[in-house]
C-alpha cells in the first residue's frame, strides 16, 4: 500500500470527500497519496464475491474518489511548481549570494594584494633609507677621521715648527749670551790691560823719578 503522510483533507460527514466546487481556487491542502491509498482501500477492502476472487465496489464512491483525485491534481502540480518557483528563486538567491560573496573575496584578495605591495614596497623603501643612512653615516665617518688626521698632522707640523723655533731661539739666545759673555770678558780684558800699562807706565815714570840713591831703600824686583 502506499505509504502516506496526515492530510488535512478529511471526508465529508456522509463519508465523501468535497467535490471540485468546494476546490474552485487550487487553495486545499491535499495530500495526493493519502487520497491514493483511499481509492486503494475502496478497491481491496470492498466486498469479496466467494470462489471468484473478485471484489464488489461501490461504484459512486470509486468514481468520486478519482473525480477528487483528478480535481486534485492541478492544486498539487500548481504547488508542486510553486516550490520549484521558490527553489528556482532560492536558488538564484544562493547564486547572487555565492557571486556577492565571490566579489567580496575578490575585493579583499585584491586589496590584500594592494596591501601587499603597500608592505613590500615600503619594507623596500625603508631597506633603500637605511642603506642611504648608512652610507652616509659612514661617508661622514670617513670624512670625520680624515679631519682629524690632518688635524692632527697640522698640529704635529705646528709642534714640530714650534720646537725647532723654540731649538733656533734657544740657540740664538745661547750664541748670544756666549757672545755677550765674550765682549764683556773682552771689555774687562781690555780694561785690566789699560790698568796694567797704566800702572806700568806709572811705575817707570816713578823709576825716572826717583834719586839713584833712593832705590837701594827698595828691594829689586825679581
Amino acid at each position: 500500500m502506499l505509504q502516506s503522510h496526515p492530510s488535512n483533507s478529511q471526508p465529508n460527514d456522509n463519508g465523501t470527500h468535497p467535490t471540485g466546487e468546494e476546490y474552485p481556487t487550487g487553495k486545499g491542502s491535499v495530500d495526493i497519496l493519502e487520497e491514493l491509498n483511499r481509492l486503494e482501500d475502496l478497491i481491496l477492502y470492498g466486498l469479496r464475491v466467494p470462489l471468484t476472487g473478485r471484489t464488489l465496489v461501490d461504484e459512486d464512491k470509486l468514481i468520486e474518489q478519482i473525480d477528487f483525485i483528478r480535481i486534485s491534481l492541478p492544486t498539487i502540480f500548481q504547488e508542486a511548481a510553486t516550490i520549484l518557483q521558490q527553489k528556482d528563486e532560492v536558488l538564484l538567491e544562493a547564486e547572487e549570494y555565492g557571486q556577492q560573496v565571490i566579489e567580496i573575496a575578490q575585493a579583499k584578495r585584491a586589496q590584500i594584494l594592494a596591501e601587499s605591495d603597500i608592505i613590500k614596497q615600503a619594507e623596500q623603501e625603508a631597506e633603500q633609507l637605511r642603506r642611504q643612512v648608512q652610507q652616509e653615516c659612514e661617508a661622514m665617518m670617513q670624512a670625520t677621521l680624515m679631519e682629524i688626521d690632518q688635524k692632527r698632522r697640522t698640529c704635529q707640523q705646528e709642534l714640530d715648527e714650534l720646537r725647532q723655533n723654540a731649538i733656533a731661539q734657544a740657540q740664538t739666545i745661547e750664541t748670544g749670551a756666549d757672545e755677550y759673555a765674550d765682549s764683556v770678558l773682552e771689555g774687562i780684558e781690555q780694561d785690566l790691560k789699560d790698568m796694567l800699562r797704566i800702572i806700568t807706565n806709572g811705575r817707570q815714570q816713578l823709576q825716572h823719578d826717583v834719586p839713584p840713591q833712593r832705590n837701594s831703600h827698595f828691594p829689586k824686583k825679581k
